[in-house]
């Protein structure tokens, strides 16, 4: 458990060394034409989430991912594999179904052409009605490539993409110490945004602006940048890992008590017992790991059995190229993605899920990112809403994900400004540049 592993694919996400200085023009958060050239050359050729793999329990269950004016079924099939298709009828090319269910089979609304949960053509209306013979046994429905990880279901229209463990390197070994396929989703939505995409992979790929945009952070998270591990990986995924203790310069007020404190005393740790705040955090924060270790069983926290020591006690927020962010903590995970708009590149959809780690004898979660009540441990109904100045998501008020977009339709407005300036990047935001370079090599075809 407390052996910490370090891919030897780690680059220092604080080293500007590491950039070319590539430069970050302001078109290419609003131009149609560089969104053309990003579903020419990245959104087709990359792997995609299509949701999780709890929801494809027995065959025909199925699940659809809308992407752009694409559209992908994944279906669980008899031998229990998984299987993705384009959401198109092999015959006259509309969609077979909206949204996740069950199908014995897919029948087409239009025609009635009914296909098999394999893609094959099992019947058609008049089958001697067609002058090339009948068309079963010789059209099936057009299939892409499928994968899993981490409780997710993957697929890439692209059939040379690489495997989706070795495009995901070296998460898939960093990460193997969380059960992350016992998470339940408890809270999901889709948020409509006046932005493009690419606000979400900036921002997640620094803690620069959190100091400013979230002062209530730096009294349980130590975002401190001397503090903060940075790194980089040569498929364009990042993280930062910081430790789940105050900052030391971002001192509450006399009087009012630390959230630290609070998962001490949870860990049965008396934060009276320190002789001054300093030593509370420093040891504290020892003091809690080995709390952990010792304590897990017995409380029911068995997601902890094969957590190593820096997991169990520090926030770790990922970054997967080019779209997906992952904040890993001990108890719960958040994914965050966005998705472009079909037509416009200064709108786009912002996805959240709190998904909390089931606790033997808990029937409900701590969810601090939406709101202050507790979620029942229950699989959540996908939500849809508009921002509308945070106004549509109400029991995301006042929190970090609310502040993050606030922020994105603002630094949209300011991308169109001829006051714009080449960004000029701190070095803990070395990772912002990284992905616009990534990004620009997809564009280039060189990946």
């Amino acid at each position: 458990m407390n052996d910490i592993f370090r891919s030897p694919l780690t680059m220092d996400g604080k080293d500007p060394c590491n950039l070319r200085g590539d430069p970050i023009d302001a078109e290419r958060y609003f131009s149609k034409e560089f969104a053309q050239k990003e579903w020419d050359h990245l959104w087709t050729k990359i792997w995609h989430i299509a949701g999780r793999t709890n929801e494809l329990q027995e065959a025909g269950d199925y699940i659809v991912h809308d992407f752009m004016h694409e559209s992908v079924i994944v279906v669980r099939q008899q031998d229990g594999g998984l299987k993705g298709f384009y959401n198109s009828c092999g015959h006259r090319g509309i969609r077979l179904v909206s949204g996740s269910s069950y199908a014995d089979e897919f029948k087409c609304p239009y025609h009635g052409w009914t296909w098999a949960q394999d893609g094959s053509l099992a019947s058609v209306p008049d089958a001697d009605n067609f002058a090339r013979g009948n068309p079963c046994g010789k059209i099936r429905l057009r299939e892409v490539r499928v994968g899993t990880w981490g409780g997710f279901v993957w697929y890439t229209m692209n059939p040379d993409a690489p495997e989706l463990l070795d495009y995901l390197a070296p998460f898939p070994r960093l990460f193997e110490g969380y059960p992350m396929e016992t998470l339940i989703r408890v809270y999901q939505v889709k948020i409509d945004m006046r932005s493009n995409w690419k606000f979400a992979p900036d921002n997640f790929s620094e803690s620069y602006h959190v100091r400013t945009a979230h002062p209530q952070i730096p009294s349980f998270i130590d975002q401190d940048h001397w503090i903060a591990r940075l790194e980089m990986f040569p498929n364009g995924h990042g993280r930062t890992v910081q430790p789940f203790r105050p900052s030391l310069r971002d001192r509450l007020p006399d009087g009012v008590a630390n959230p630290f404190d609070g998962l001490l005393r949870e860990w049965d740790i008396d934060p009276a017992g320190y002789p001054d705040f300093e030593t509370k955090v420093s040891q504290g924060w020892l003091d809690m790991k080995a709390q952990k270790r010792r304590l897990w069983k017995a409380r029911g926290f068995h997601h902890y059995e094969h957590m190593d020591d820096e997991q169990l006690t520090d926030s770790i927020h990922t970054t997967l190229f080019p779209n997906i962010s992952i904040t890993f903590n001990p108890d719960s995970i958040f994914l965050m993605r966005t998705e472009p708009d079909p037509d416009d590149p200064n709108r786009s959809t912002f996805d959240f899920w709190a998904m909390a780690f089931p606790v033997e004898g808990a029937t409900h979660s701590e969810t601090p990112m939406v709101g202050d009540e507790k979620l029942p441990l229950v699989e959540a109904e996908p939500l849809r809403r508009s921002f509308d100045q945070g106004r549509g998501v109400p029991e995301l008020a006042g929190g970090v994900i609310v502040q993050d977009l606030y922020l994105a339709e603002d630094v949209q407005r300011g991308l169109r400004s001829r006051g714009y300036q080449e960004p000029y990047l701190a070095n803990s935001e070395t990772r912002v540049g990284f992905f616009h370079e990534v990004l620009n090599d997809y564009i280039a075809g060189r990946r």
